[in-house]
């Protein structure tokens, strides 16, 4: 009986991640999930097995962003690595370093050691912030991976830098040792179904639409994704001969805040009462963002339309993504289904 062959991933416990390993799982392939604390093996563990409970063949390793303790031990025997930690959040820290440095460093880190192990190919999560994450560049202009945020612009937030400065970090080591093969996949917005009661940071917009704590819709959109999609992206940036070396889009189509308001009400009916109809201008949330630091992470976001092609995707590797739509209705379902809106759920 031949050997399974076992893929790294970094991030396990996170929202992309669990994703991840269900999909390398259900396609064969046995998981090495790389978690910071020996209290989150225990968590992994519980929302792995409800969602794949015929004995999962997951094996977990202890390392951390900033430091090279584990590394080396974690990679040991994996033929592929899913890199996918980086902190995401909620709101921007006044120290770009305290994103940046993990961020980059621990991409370095990985794929360092991955090198050495003689890993075959390491798939990289970046983001479209590293694509599109400075002001438009012209009316109507369509991104995709040629693209790169321009670090110049002094509007670019500390999250939009890490993801950037990381990515070119990653993609700088690989060429110069020219010893392993690297894929980026860029994620936008990342919606659909949570495997457990947590908002993850990239939910935040549904469920304060869903519970009603945004009363006004800001104007601000986002090139949008479903969580199993990108999962998808990521295995078959791994699995095909022609993804070594590319820069994949991961989003379906863009769609602004007031138009995911719009699909809730729609798809849900009754279930989405709380969602606002209300529009605010963007004088108003810049006001707002005075006194609400989470408001002021979105400010560089106003009246920003954004759109990127995923169209190199779709031809080299064959990914077809699920609509907005249903990646927003999808958020909100398994939201309500984990109790996050009642009050005796998980908040």
């Amino acid at each position: 009986m031949q050997e399974k062959s076992i893929v790294l991933v970094t991030g396990a416990s996170g929202f992309i991640g669990g994703h991840c390993v269900l999909a390398l799982l259900n396609k064969g392939y046995a998981v090495r999930a790389v978690v910071r604390s020996k209290s989150r093996i225990e968590k992994c563990k519980a929302v792995i097995n409800a969602h794949y409970p015929d004995n999962a063949d997951v094996e977990y390793a202890l390392a951390t962003l900033d430091s090279d303790d584990g590394w080396d031990a974690a990679v040991n025997g994996c033929e592929y690595v899913l890199h996918l930690a980086s902190p995401l959040p909620i709101e921007q820290p006044k120290d770009p370093n305290e994103l940046i440095i993990p961020a980059r460093d621990g991409a370095l880190r990985v794929i360092a050691a991955a090198s050495r192990a003689g890993v075959k190919r390491v798939v990289m999560t970046s983001s479209q912030a590293a694509v599109c994450g400075s002001p438009l560049l012209e009316k109507d202009y369509i991104y995709d991976e040629k693209d790169w945020t321009d670090l110049n612009n002094k509007t670019v937030t500390p999250y939009n830098q890490s993801k950037t400065i990381a990515e070119r970090s990653a993609w700088d080591f690989v060429n110069k040792e020219n010893s392993i093969e690297l894929v980026t996949v860029c994620p936008g917005l990342v919606f659909g179904p949570v495997l457990e009661a947590r908002v993850n940071t990239s939910l935040e917009f549904v469920r304060r639409l869903m519970d009603g704590s945004l009363p006004l819709i800001p104007p601000v959109g986002y090139e949008v994704v479903d969580v199993r999609d990108v999962a998808d992206l990521h295995l078959l940036a791994m699995e095909k001969p022609n993804g070594a070396g590319g820069r994949f889009m991961a989003s379906a189509g863009f769609m602004w805040l007031h138009e995911m308001a719009a699909t809730l009400r729609s798809g849900l009916g009754e279930e989405a009462n709380k969602v606002p109809t209300l529009r605010a201008p963007a004088w108003f949330i810049r006001l707002l963002a005075l006194f609400d630091p989470a408001v002021g992470t979105i400010v560089p976001e106003l009246n920003q339309c954004r759109r990127v092609s995923h169209e190199t995707s779709t031809r080299e590797l064959g990914w077809i993504p699920r609509s907005p739509d249903e990646a927003v209705i999808a958020t909100a379902k398994s939201l309500l289904a984990y109790g996050i809106f009642d009050d005796r759920g998980a908040k």
